[in-house]
């Protein structure tokens, strides 16, 4: 893999690049549309993860069949629920987790041709339509991260700078009484790399926004715009729940179990340097092997997070193309903002401007927005 920079680096500058990324978001779309199908009370969240993951494989398989290109799942079916932040895909001998009526649902995926990404996530309240509106905090906490991550397409351009963006997530979120999830990083994307250097933190500490580097945005990147928002003070800390998502690393060691020798040489061939889960391997030996080697920063572990009990957190993630004529967004959720209603509003002025702007330039409706005079 090329070294940022360097001549061979791929970009979208590239047209094969650019439908490589397609590719995989037009994957990713159709797959999430199937799972939000498949969601129902008393369906099982184990299910719908392998579910998730089977169909990935499935679309991915289908193309660049006598080629070697690597593809597949960039990052597992992962569905938390309420006040669960991110990461839960569950193992079949985990105890049994079953979608309720009311579950506020945040659903997860990714996919990639070639070592291109295309990742997406979204939320919705299991049973809420235009019919049975959800008018609770439930409602305010999927308004408030929608609309910021609508508000953050708008705003993303060339050069502008990432804490730009992280003033954008909280405005949005506090005008519904929220709060973003503290520290939570959009990426940069880059073939085979799916968190990149330059990133966009959200509601950072005092102690992250001194050790979170500022960059500016350009033409020809790619990246995961990450939002997660939560009804509670945006502080998340690990629960009980066993990690099953992990990542390999660039680092180097020589292990000493075999078994660990075995999982570590599986994860290379299969995954690469993408997100898997324990599921998608020999369960026994996984259990053994990526104990080793998490203890020496082979693969990292991408840890369940919560808030505080009582608590909601809902989740937009989409992938973004920054084109010469403008951002590309080519995840995107099957989003209906029609079954939640909110007595919050944005009354930003610069925010409700931005929106007008973009209706302008588009020559009609722009992204779903929450007007002050609605």
């Amino acid at each position: 893999m090329a070294d940022s920079g360097s001549e061979e680096e791929l970009t979208i500058s590239n047209d094969l690049v650019v439908t490589k990324y397609k590719m995989a978001g037009d994957m990713v779309n159709c797959i999430l549309k199937e799972v939000h199908a498949a969601i129902a009370p008393g369906k099982k969240v184990l299910e719908i993860c392998e579910f998730g993951d089977n169909r990935l494989l499935e679309e991915t398989g289908k193309v660049y069949k006598n080629k070697d290109i690597k593809k597949g799942i960039a990052f597992p079916t992962c569905i938390s629920i309420n006040n669960c932040v991110c990461h839960f895909s569950p193992l079949r001998s985990d105890k049994e987790v079953e979608f309720k009526e009311g579950d506020l649902v945040k659903v997860d995926l990714g996919a990639h041709i070639d070592g291109f990404v295309a990742v997406c996530a979204y939320s919705f309240v299991v049973g809420a339509s235009k019919d049975n509106k959800v008018k609770d905090r439930r409602a305010d906490a999927i308004l408030a991260a929608h609309n910021s991550a609508e508000a953050v397409l708008r705003k993303l351009k060339q050069e502008v700078e990432n804490y730009d963006v992280t003033e954008v997530i909280q405005k949005v979120s506090e005008s519904f009484e929220c709060q973003p999830i503290q520290g939570m990083l959009s990426h940069q994307l880059k073939q085979h790399v799916i968190n990149g250097e330059k990133s966009i933190i959200q509601n950072p500490t005092d102690e992250q926004r001194r050790e979170h580097e500022k960059c500016s945005l350009e033409m020809n990147e790619v990246y995961a715009v990450d939002v997660l928002v939560s009804t509670g003070e945006g502080k998340s800390k690990e629960g009980d729940t066993r990690t099953t998502v992990f990542k390999k690393t660039d680092a180097k060691y020589n292990l000493k179990s075999k078994t660990s020798r075995v999982f570590y040489s599986d994860v290379s061939n299969r995954f690469t340097v993408m997100p898997f889960t324990l599921r998608g391997l020999k369960i026994g030996r996984a259990r053994l092997g990526v104990v080793e080697c998490v203890k020496h920063s082979l693969v990292e572990p991408y840890p369940v997070f919560y808030e505080k009990e009582g608590e909601f957190v809902a989740q937009f993630k989409f992938t973004v193309l920054l084109m010469p004529n403008g951002p590309l967004r080519i995840t995107q959720a099957p989003v209906d903002v029609s079954g939640y209603e909110s007595e919050k509003k944005i009354e930003d002025k610069d925010m409700l401007a931005a929106h007008k702007a973009a209706e302008a330039a588009e020559g009609k409706e722009a992204p779903q927005l929450v007007k002050a005079d609605e």
